[in-house]
């Protein structure tokens, strides 16, 4: 990972009527043999970046009430080569920043509204589950299933909560595209794009083990800029779940979740990083990952007729 000197400057149900049909889900279901290689290098990796009697660096606090802040630092050259490859797609800068700022309280509630009311018609036993309403993606037991399969699923989405999904989806996009300094309408939503809800339950499978180490350029690559919308508050409605990026054999940076809080990152080696193991209660949040590949670009999710 390419680092340079960083400056800091002020993210089972039992369901009636319903026959759940099975999906896959890219980052959770493909590569099997490549994925054990990266936890395996991803467990390798951790122990060698916090068995050295490192310190932490906090980005933000949950008590702090952010408007902008970030660090900036070199791009990762791979990560370089891949979006020079699409026009106004490289940033003037790699790095990462937050805000508190980007989506409004009201908004924050309408979403995790959205995530509870898909939640609720299914959740995975493994700790983790997901909800992606572009793909119908949801979480249920062991397995991914289609939540346009249940009936109940008509009363996950109306038209107002759509129009707020998509408000905040354009805000993020906003933010990111000034961020960093690149065409907006060179960004695309792409998947995967989710609500996760990550509770302190032991997975069954590594598969599901998300606290390892990574690169979200590596695990998919759609990703060029990755933003993570928190929608619960670390240390009041659960505790670990802390974002931390690997910056040095000797230096983390660490992000206590704030609810309302965005996280915006450049998706190459220079962000590494890792969730912390959730310890107790419920950590929601909303994954919005964007690519300057049109290819890669995914439909907005829809209400049902």
């Amino acid at each position: 990972m390419a680092v340079a000197t960083k400056k800091i400057k002020e993210k089972e149900a039992k369901i009636p009527n319903a026959k759940p049909e099975k999906l896959s889900f890219g980052f959770l279901s493909q590569q099997r043999i490549w994925s054990r290689f990266v936890v395996i290098l991803g467990v390798i990796t951790y122990i060698w970046y916090t068995a050295k009697d490192g310190k932490e660096t906090p980005l933000a606090k949950q008590k702090d009430v952010v408007q902008r802040r970030g660090q900036v630092f070199e791009c990762d050259s791979n990560y370089l080569t891949e979006v020079k490859q699409f026009a106004n797609c490289e940033p003037k800068k790699c790095g990462r920043y937050i805000s508190d700022k980007i989506v409004t309280t009201n908004e924050v509630e309408v979403l995790l509204k959205i995530a509870k009311r898909g939640f609720a018609l299914g959740s995975s036993d493994r700790g983790v589950s997901i909800l992606d309403l572009h793909s119908g993606a949801l979480s249920f037991g062991e397995q991914l299933v289609n939540i346009h399969s249940f009936v109940e699923s008509k009363n996950i989405l109306n038209p107002a909560d759509l129009a707020v999904y998509k408000i905040v989806k354009a805000k993020i996009q906003h933010a990111i595209a000034e961020t960093f300094q690149i065409g907006i309408n060179q960004l695309q939503i792409a998947h995967p794009t989710f609500f996760s809800r990550v509770t302190n339950l032991d997975p069954k499978t590594v598969h599901n083990e998300y606290w390892h180490v990574h690169v979200d350029e590596d695990v998919n690559k759609s990703f060029h800029y990755t933003s993570v919308l928190y929608l619960a508050d670390y240390g009041r409605e659960f505790a670990g779940g802390r974002l931390t990026f690997l910056d040095t054999q000797k230096t983390n940076v660490t992000l206590e979740p704030r609810k309302g809080r965005v996280v915006m990152f450049t998706s190459g080696r220079e962000n590494t990083h890792h969730v912390e193991r959730v310890a107790s209660g419920t950590r929601y949040a909303m994954t919005v990952s964007f690519s300057c590949d049109v290819k890669k670009a995914i439909k907005d999710p829809v209400t049902p007729k």
